[in-house]
This record gives C-alpha cells, sequence and structure tokens, in this order.
C-alpha cells in the first residue's frame, strides 16, 4: 500500500474515534469542565510522547512567535469541549454531534467579514438548506406529546460557533507545525480549566473510581492524543478536500452509535433533519468546477 492509501486510513481511524467519544461521555460521570481538563492534560501529554518517539523536537522558538493566537485559541478549545460534552448531557449523541457539525456553515456566514472570502450562490444554499435541517432536528415542528430539551441544541451549536472560532483562529496562526500548535492548545485549555476544577473537585470525588477513572484516560489518550496524530499525520499526504470530506466519518459515526449501540430514538422529522444538515456541509466542502479565472 502506498503512503496516501495509509494516510487515508489513518484518517478514517480518527474520524472513528472521533465518532465514538459520545459513548464514553455517558459513562463518566464528571462535570464537563473536569472531563475537558483532563482531556487537556492527556492529549498534551499524549502528543508530547508520541512526538518523543518519533523523535521531533518541539520548537519553542514557532510556538513563541504565535503565542497569544496559541492562548486565545486554546482557551477557546477548552470552552467548545465544555460545550460539547454539557451537550451529550441533554440530548441524543446523534443531535449533539450534528449540532456540532453546524461549524463548517458558521465559519461560511463569517467569512466575508472575517476571511474576506466570497460567500458563492452553491454555499448560501447550502446554508439555507442546513438551518433547515436544524430546525428539523430541533423538534420544534414535532407535534408529539414528547418535549425536547432544548438545552442540548442550543449547547452544540455553542460548542460548533466555539470551534468555527478554533479554526478561523487557527487560519492565523502560521509558522508552526500542527503537532506543536496542538500541544500548546490543549496545555492552555487544561491551564485555563485548571482552578474551576479544583474549587469544585471535592463534590466529584464521590463519583471517581478505577472505571470512571479508566474511561478518562481512553478519552484523553485516545481520542485525543491518539486520533489527533492519527489525524495530523494523515494530512501531510493528503489533499485538504480529501481531509474534508472524510471528516464527515464523525458524525456518520456519531449517528450509528446514538442508534445502534445507545438505542437513542430519533424520529422521521429529525431523521430528514440529519440529512439535510450532513448532505449540505459535504455539498459546500466539494470543489468547484471554474473556467477561467480562479475565484474566491
Amino acid at each position: 500500500m502506498n503512503r496516501q492509501g495509509k494516510s487515508k486510513i489513518a484518517l478514517i481511524f480518527s474520524m472513528i474515534i472521533f465518532g465514538t467519544i459520545g459513548i464514553f461521555r455517558r459513562y463518566i460521570p464528571l462535570e464537563s469542565s473536569t472531563i475537558a481538563m483532563t482531556r487537556g492534560f492527556i492529549g498534551m501529554l499524549s502528543l508530547l510522547l508520541i512526538m518523543l518517539v518519533r523523535k521531533e523536537k518541539v520548537s519553542v522558538k514557532d510556538i513563541k512567535n504565535n503565542l497569544v493566537l496559541l492562548v486565545v485559541s486554546g482557551i477557546v478549545l477548552g470552552m467548545n469541549w465544555i460545550l460539547l460534552f454539557e451537550a451529550y448531557n441533554y440530548t441524543t449523541v446523534a443531535v449533539a454531534t450534528l449540532c456540532y457539525y453546524m461549524a463548517p456553515i458558521f465559519i461560511i456566514i463569517v467569512s466575508p467579514v472575517l476571511l474576506k472570502e466570497r460567500i458563492t450562490f452553491r454555499k448560501a444554499a447550502c446554508i439555507l438548506v442546513a438551518l433547515a435541517g436544524m430546525i428539523l432536528v430541533s423538534g420544534v415542528l414535532n407535534t408529539g406529546n414528547k418535549p425536547t430539551d432544548y438545552r442540548g441544541i442550543l449547547f452544540g451549536l455553542g460548542a460548533a460557533v466555539l470551534y468555527a472560532c478554533v479554526v478561523i483562529l487557527n487560519k492565523k496562526i502560521s509558522g508552526i507545525s500542527a503537532y506543536d500548535k496542538t500541544i500548546v492548545q490543549l496545555g492552555v485549555s487544561g491551564i485555563v480549566l485548571l482552578p474551576y476544577v479544583l474549587l469544585t473537585a471535592k463534590e466529584e470525588a464521590g463519583n471517581l473510581s478505577l472505571f470512571v477513572v479508566f474511561m478518562v484516560l481512553i478519552v484523553g489518550i485516545v481520542h485525543t492524543g491518539l486520533a489527533y496524530a492519527l489525524y495530523f499525520g494523515s494530512m501531510k499526504n493528503l489533499p485538504a478536500q480529501t481531509v474534508a470530506m472524510f471528516s464527515y466519518i464523525d458524525p456518520v459515526i456519531a449517528i450509528l452509535v446514538s442508534v445502534l449501540v445507545l438505542s437513542e430514538k430519533i424520529g422521521r422529522l429529525e431523521n430528514v433533519g440529519i440529512l439535510c444538515v450532513l448532505c449540505s456541509t459535504i455539498i459546500s466542502e466539494l470543489p468547484q468546477k471554474k473556467s477561467g479565472q480562479a475565484k474566491t
């Protein structure tokens, strides 16, 4: 198998890992801030260990040159995780993940102002379809008796907004490797959340057990350190468009996990909404055939 084929396999595995994090959140009876903090620290240490094994060094100079943006993006990343884990608490894994994957749509909406990128007709249509899909997923059109807990949807959309901010901030960061950037961002997210977690640690002491510690370690080592290592390692040998398209394996896996593993119910309207959001975001990432000069 050639290098590109191996990179595709690594990327697929990273997306599968990301897509299963909702299962583990279900079985960790800790505050979202605690999970986000430990994920940041354990993920950072895991990536440092991987770099050590690969005999790669962290560039202190590159980190100093981008320190302000790295700190800000790290803080936003930590807050993003908290909202995502809270979303899992109040709605299904499928709906929470789908709300989270509204991030590309939010990026498209703000791109004319923040990134000086023009919104094409196709992307504008994708925005409208995605928004329609979110209305269906939210359950506001559901005439049944079962009430919808909108907190999960709001937390998921909030996480999407923050993740969109991380992506935009990362576009401003240059001259630094993906590993160095992620290590600092993970470390900052953990450090920022540490004071709050220490203040509330006494309330959570009774929830700690070997099983819970094991689950937290899996989220930190596998879902953060290993997944990010596979993800960034694959990016070196694959076109950006391929990486963007394969990233939608994540929500598909999350939806399958929600239905098949956790037995979470998804109604007909919600299914239509899921298709609307997934299809619109995927289509928005497809390359456009251009004639003449390239358009932005």
